[in-house]
């Protein structure tokens, strides 16, 4: 008995010096907490972002992604040794590195795309993200005020509204376009040039820009690995983009919307169908990888869990990255856990526009993810809305939620026969 006792307590001695000196070898680190200044390296340029490292209820970690006054948070931060792997939102994509006490050094992976790895670093305890800011500061050049910008490309030229709020050096913005908004934009003004930059999980976009001689504004814009453009820019105050509402609409000889898609279960949904007789139906076409479809998707979980009990129904309609079912539905329901979503979702095709476009054939296309189509009680279509002016964007995005509560109020209060 003895000698038994003797063996099974020299295995268990043996165990723990094994797992001693695999923790000797590659010892856990821990991730300093407080704010972060990162960089991910595109097109041989630096574009900063902040994050803030934070222990969640668990003893673990949850990360805040700052731009501007928004804070994206990041709950999926896994440890293991002196490597660290961040999952990125809703977002089908992560950042790995390794820990070397106050840096990180690794790379933003896109995992929907073939090789796209971008070197990413990060030093703790740096606050700025371009440069200091100082809100009390004079500078050479005040970048504020509301903008009609041209987005200058070799394939086209775009229209946008530029919005900028400057303090000092400190600027914050965003762009307003006929598909949707840039959403928080944050920089500085260093030595008289403008420079923005935003990271939500999925999209990296860095602006510059410098002040001409007659007050315009002339800059160029990069978005992750390859896309380039110059943008052009003059002050105007009553500068407006085509009305969101006319863009997308029914071909003649259409009033309703029919289709056939299978619900992240597979089970096929028909619309119209009896369950939504008599109501008003929202349907968001979206995909799990856009950021502006987030922020409506957030907007839409609130509004429908406030008004749901009216007799409001809404579809979300998704376009994923890939047309493989699995990996559709999986998106989706990460999407619907991440944002405690209550409405009712199906997979309807991929986010390319042609393609999308032929799913919906009674609609002239599909030009922006995310757009919006409200069915009235009769079942016929009454508003297409195209794109989504999201928090970001500030009074236009007041101006939109007046006018979706106007359109349904509406449509509720009509009779059927």
């Amino acid at each position: 008995m003895k000698l038994k006792l003797s063996r099974t307590l020299l295995a268990f001695i043996m165990v723990c010096l094994s797992v001693n000196i695999l923790y000797a070898a590659n010892p856990r680190k821990a991730l300093k907490t407080g704010i972060w200044r990162a960089t991910l390296e595109l097109q041989g340029l630096q574009l900063p972002f902040n994050f803030d490292v934070v222990h969640d209820r668990t003893g673990g970690y949850d990360i805040y992604v700052l731009n501007a006054e928004e804070r994206l948070l990041l709950d999926e931060v896994n440890m293991k040794g002196d490597s660290v792997d961040i999952v990125l939102h809703i977002f089908d994509a992560n950042i790995k590195a390794r820990i070397h006490g106050d840096s990180l050094t690794g790379v933003f992976i896109k995992n929907y795309e073939q090789n796209y790895r971008v070197p990413f670093t990060a030093v703790h305890g740096q606050t700025y993200r371009f440069e200091p800011t100082d809100v009390t500061a004079k500078t050479e050049q005040d970048y504020s005020g509301k903008y009609s910008v041209d987005f200058i490309h070799e394939a086209d030229t775009s229209e946008a509204i530029g919005i900028f709020k400057q303090q000092g050096n400190y600027v914050t913005g965003t762009f307003l376009t006929t598909t949707g908004d840039y959403r928080y934009l944050e920089g500085t003004v260093s030595n008289g040039m403008l420079h923005l930059s935003a990271f939500d999980g999925n999209h990296a976009y860095l602006f510059t820009a410098s002040k001409q001689s007659d007050g315009s504004l002339m800059g160029e814009f990069y978005s992750g690995q390859t896309w380039t453009e110059f943008w052009v820019a003059q002050k105007n105050d009553a500068a407006s983009l085509p009305d969101p509402e006319s863009l997308t609409y029914l071909k003649p000889g259409y009033d309703h919307i029919e289709f056939n898609f299978p619900d992240v279960n597979g089970k096929k949904i028909t619309f119209p169908d009896a369950r939504y007789k008599n109501k008003v139906v929202v349907l968001q076409i979206f995909g799990t990888w856009c950021p502006n479809c987030m922020d409506e998707t957030t907007f839409m979980s609130n509004w429908y869990n406030t008004n749901k009990m009216r007799g409001v129904e809404i579809i979300g309609l998704a376009y994923e990255r890939k047309s493989d079912f699995s990996y559709a539905s999986s998106r989706v329901r990460k999407m619907i856990e991440k944002l405690k979503v209550p409405y009712n979702f199906v997979i309807a095709g991929t986010n390319d526009k042609d393609k999308a476009s032929e799913t919906l054939p009674m609609l002239n296309r599909v030009m922006a993810f995310p757009t919006t189509i409200i069915i009235g009680k009769d079942g016929k279509v009454r508003n297409i809305y195209t794109g989504f002016s999201g928090p970001g964007t500030g009074l236009y995005y007041d101006q939109y939620i007046e006018r979706f509560n106007e359109t349904i109020n509406g449509l509720l209060s009509e009779q059927v026969n």
